[in-house]
This record gives C-alpha cells, sequence and structure tokens, in this order.
C-alpha cells in the first residue's frame, strides 16, 4: 500500500513538473550560481527582526509591498509590548495600528495581525502552525509568507517567491515561470538538495541589492558569466 502510494505522489510531481516552462541553464551551471552565492553569504537569514515564530508570522505579514527595513522599524516598539498572540490581543486593533502606520495597507494589515492572533489562540493552542496549509488560514498569511515562515522558523527546505526570486530566476533562466508558483516549483524541481535551506534567501538577496529591477549591476555580479540576461549592463562611467 506504502509503495503504491509513493509510485503515485511520484507520478504526479513528475507530471507536475513535466508541465513546467524548461529552465535555460544545465543542473551544473545552477549548481554553480548556488555555490558562488553561499560563497558571498555561506549563513543567509530574513533581514527581518523577528524573536520567536509569532513574531516573524506578524513580520512578514506585515511585508507585503513594504521594505523591511520599515517594517522593523514599525515593529521594533510594537515586539516590545507584544511578543505572543495573547499580549497582542491585549494590545489591541487601535494601538497595533498606531503601531504600523508608517506601512503601507496599514489598517488592513493591523486587522489581520489581531485576527491571526485570535486564531492561533482558538485554533492551535497559542502555537505558530508548522505546515502551509495551516499557515494559510490565517488572516493575512499567503503562499510566500507561509513558505517564509517554514524555511526560516522551522528549517523546512521552502521556497518563498516574492518579486525578487521571480525575477532573477526568469532573468538568468534557472526556473522560468509565469507566475509565482511556476517558479517556486521550478526551482524546487532544480536546486540541488545541498542548497535547498539558503535557496529563497540567497536568490531574494541577489536580487534585492544586485539583480534589482530596473538596471542590474551586471558588472558586479558573481554569477554574470553563467546568467542568460541580455544585454548585460556595463559599468558605470
Amino acid at each position: 500500500m506504502a509503495a503504491r502510494k509513493n509510485s503515485a505522489g511520484r507520478m504526479a510531481k513528475e507530471k507536475l513538473y513535466k508541465d513546467l516552462p524548461r529552465p535555460k541553464l544545465n543542473r551544473a551551471d545552477i549548481a554553480e550560481i548556488y555555490e558562488r552565492l553561499r560563497r558571498e553569504n555561506p549563513e543567509p537569514r530574513t533581514e527581518l527582526n523577528y524573536s520567536n515564530p509569532y513574531t516573524l508570522v506578524v513580520a512578514v505579514a506585515l511585508s507585503a509591498q513594504a521594505t523591511d527595513v520599515g517594517v522593523n522599524r514599525a515593529t521594533r516598539a510594537l515586539f516590545e509590548r507584544a511578543d505572543n498572540p495573547q499580549a497582542m490581543l491585549d494590545l489591541g486593533e487601535d494601538a497595533v495600528r498606531d503601531h504600523v502606520k508608517t506601512i503601507g495597507l496599514y489598517r488592513n494589515k493591523a486587522k489581520n495581525v489581531i485576527k491571526l492572533s485570535a486564531m492561533i489562540l482558538e485554533e492551535f493552542g497559542g502555537a505558530v502552525p508548522t505546515t502551509r496549509d495551516d499557515l494559510v488560514k490565517l488572516p493575512g498569511v499567503g503562499r510566500k509568507t507561509a513558505n517564509v515562515v517554514l524555511n526560516e522558523a522551522f528549517g523546512q527546505p521552502t521556497m518563498a517567491v516574492d518579486t525578487h526570486i521571480f525575477r532573477v530566476a526568469n532573468r538568468t533562466g534557472m526556473a522560468p515561470g509565469k507566475d509565482p508558483v511556476e517558479v517556486e516549483l521550478n526551482l524546487l524541481r532544480v536546486t540541488p538538495d545541498a542548497y535547498r535551506m539558503g535557496a529563497h534567501h540567497w536568490i531574494l538577496l541577489h536580487g534585492r541589492y544586485t539583480c534589482v529591477a530596473r538596471t542590474p549591476k551586471c558588472y558586479d555580479c558573481v554569477i554574470a558569466d553563467l546568467c542568460r540576461y541580455r544585454p548585460k549592463t556595463p559599468p558605470p562611467a
């Protein structure tokens, strides 16, 4: 029975991968990209400040359409007052809103912080859930947020595709896709096991600081010779 179930699972995964766009780089080049990024940053971490899985969930939920720097500035005082679901509920929505009002969409985000805190207490016994299916039930938590929490807080080799990762995966040719889920699945398909835990951080940070949206810094890129992006940006005059 178990063997039959595993075989069915493999067949479903193979069919899913078969329908994805084909990478433009071979596996050796992709492994070399990760190796170079790892040499630059051996232990990558999120740039959001947090102290436990709960504050991580809140910080990542607040980071939608906002910078990590802006979120850290807003949550510094918030987390000093409330670093667990009950304390956040005791603080109340008005106070949460005042703390995060410098962040985009702050009114709706404050509501979601209160709602997700209540759900964690009522449905998960006060502990942040450890599966994506449960995490995405929380208000304000989507697939990307869930993947960040699973990777950063619980050590699961997930791939959280944001705009930076989407851009780098398509530009380089590592894992083309027309939407974040396609890119996520493609990256999971081609990323060697040795790099899976740090993969989403390496690609995200590369997109945030080097492979930037408007004018990528190809002249200062450690993977420029492997990347399929053309034309390469020349050094500034």
